[in-house]
C-alpha cells in the first residue's frame, strides 16, 4: 500500500502532514513517497528534493526558474512511474502539481489521481475545472460549496473541512497576558492590522492603513503580526504611521494567536486571514488594492459580488470590504470605527463568523481525517492491499 504525496509550498506541507497522519491511523502499514516539506517528511516522507524548489510564486519569480521547474517536473514524474503507488496525491500549487498529474497520467491512465484544494473556480476562470478533470480524478476540497463546481467538470469531490478549524486557538488567559505585557489595559481598544503576507501587497496597503488609523475616533493601540520575507519592510512603512505598531515577529506563533485573541478588531487584506480572523472571533474590515493592471483584469473576470471568504461561506455580506477604488481612508474608517465602538455590526459580523466556522467543520472530525477517508473511499486498493 504506497501512496505519491507532491506539496509545493509550506501550507500544503500542512495540509500534507495532517493527511498522511490521518491515512496512517486508518491503514497504519501505509508507505509514503514524494515531495513535501518538514510537516511532511515528520510523518514519513523522504522528500525527493527540498520543496522550498517549487515555493515560488507570480510570473517575475517563475520566469528565470522555468526550465529548472520542468525539469522538476519531468523528475517527479519519473518517480511517481518508478514506484508505481496506489494513488497519486498532488496538494495545491497546481501550475506544478496539476502537470506532474497529466505526465503521470500519460503513462498509466489507470491511476488514481486525487488533488487536494479545488481551484477557485466559483470565483473566476470557470475552465480550469475542465481542464482539471483531464488529469485528476478526485477533489479534496476546503470549502463547503466547492464540490457541485468539481463534479459538474466530471470530477469526483468531497469537502473535507477547512485547515483553520483545527488551528489552536489562544485562551482568554493568554489575551489578558499578551496585554499585561505589552501595557496595554483591557478598556484600551487594540486593534489587528494585517497588510498582506507579499512585497506588492504591504507596499500599496500600508499607506492605506497608516491613514485609516489616523482617522479612527478611538486611537486604539496597534498589534501588526507579520510574516517571513516582508518583516524588514513592515518595520520600515509602518515607522511613519501615526501609531507605532507593535510587530509580532514571524517566529512567534504564540504570541500572534494571543494577539489574535487579545484584539478588539482587525484590518485585514483579502485572503484567507479573514478566516483566520473568524476561528479567532475577531470582528474585521477587508481592505484591498491590486496593481491598475491587474485589477482592470481581475474586475472584468470576477464572477462573484464579494472577495471576502467569510461573507462567502456564512452566504451574508456581514463582513464591510474597500475593494479597488473603494480602498480609500475615508471609506474605511467608519466602519471600523463602529467595531471598536462596539456597534450592531459587531453582533451582526459576530453571528456569521461562527456560522461560517460551523459550516468549515469546527466541532467535527479533523480535516486530515476526514481527508484520509476520502481518499481511501476513492482507492480501495488502499485498503485492500493490492
Amino acid at each position: 500500500m504506497k501512496a505519491y504525496l507532491v506539496a509545493g509550498e509550506p501550507s500544503g506541507d500542512r495540509l500534507g502532514a495532517a493527511l498522511m497522519a490521518g491515512l496512517k491511523e486508518l491503514v497504519p502499514e501505509i508507505e509514503f513517497v514524494g515531495v513535501g516539506g518538514p510537516g511532511m517528511e515528520a510523518e514519513g516522507v523522504q522528500s525527493l528534493f527540498p520543496m522550498e524548489e517549487l515555493s515560488v510564486m507570480g510570473l517575475m519569480e517563475v520566469l528565470p526558474k522555468y526550465r529548472h521547474l520542468l525539469r522538476r517536473k519531468d523528475q517527479v514524474v519519473a518517480d511517481v512511474l518508478r514506484h508505481r503507488p496506489d494513488v497519486l496525491i498532488t496538494i495545491d500549487a497546481p501550475d506544478f502539481c496539476l502537470r506532474v498529474a497529466a505526465g503521470v497520467k500519460e503513462v498509466r491512465p489507470e491511476l488514481r489521481t486525487v488533488h487536494y484544494v479545488a481551484p477557485s473556480v466559483w470565483a473566476w476562470r470557470p475552465g480550469r475545472a475542465r481542464r482539471m478533470a483531464r488529469m485528476i480524478d478526485h477533489v479534496l476540497a476546503i470549502l463547503p460549496f466547492e464540490p457541485p463546481y468539481m463534479e459538474a467538470a466530471g470530477m469526483s469531490c468531497d469537502f473535507v473541512g477547512h485547515p483553520v478549524v483545527a488551528e489552536p486557538q489562544a485562551t482568554t488567559e493568554e489575551a489578558l497576558r499578551f496585554r499585561l505585557a505589552h501595557d496595554i489595559t483591557e478598556e484600551e481598544p487594540l486593534l489587528l492590522v494585517l497588510p498582506g503576507s507579499r512585497k506588492g501587497e504591504v507596499e500599496r496597503l500600508a499607506p492605506v492603513f497608516g491613514a485609516t488609523i489616523a482617522a479612527l475616533p478611538q486611537r486604539p493601540r496597534v498589534v501588526l503580526p507579520t510574516v517571513r520575507g516582508v518583516a524588514d519592510l513592515v518595520a520600515e512603512v509602518t515607522a511613519r504611521w501615526p501609531v507605532k505598531p507593535l510587530i509580532v515577529p514571524p517566529d512567534a506563533p504564540e504570541m500572534k494567536r494571543a494577539a489574535f485573541a487579545a484584539a478588539d478588531a482587525a484590518l485585514a487584506a483579502s485572503g484567507t486571514v479573514s478566516l483566520e480572523l473568524a476561528a479567532a472571533d475577531v470582528p474585521m474590515v477587508i481592505a484591498y488594492r491590486f496593481n491598475a493592471l491587474t485589477w482592470m483584469m481581475i474586475r472584468r473576470l470576477v464572477r462573484v459580488d464579494t472577495a471576502t471568504l467569510v461573507n462567502l461561506v456564512s452566504d451574508t455580506r456581514a463582513v464591510p470590504e474597500f475593494i479597488g477604488e473603494n480602498c480609500r481612508p475615508e471609506r474605511i474608517a467608519p466602519a471600523l470605527a463602529e467595531l471598536l465602538s462596539g456597534g450592531p455590526l459587531r453582533a451582526v459580523e459576530t453571528e456569521a463568523m461562527a456560522r461560517t466556522m460551523e459550516r468549515l467543520g469546527r466541532g467535527g472530525e479533523p480535516p486530515g481525517l476526514r481527508a484520509a477517508r476520502s481518499v481511501l473511499r476513492v482507492t480501495p486498493a488502499l485498503l485492500r492491499g493490492d
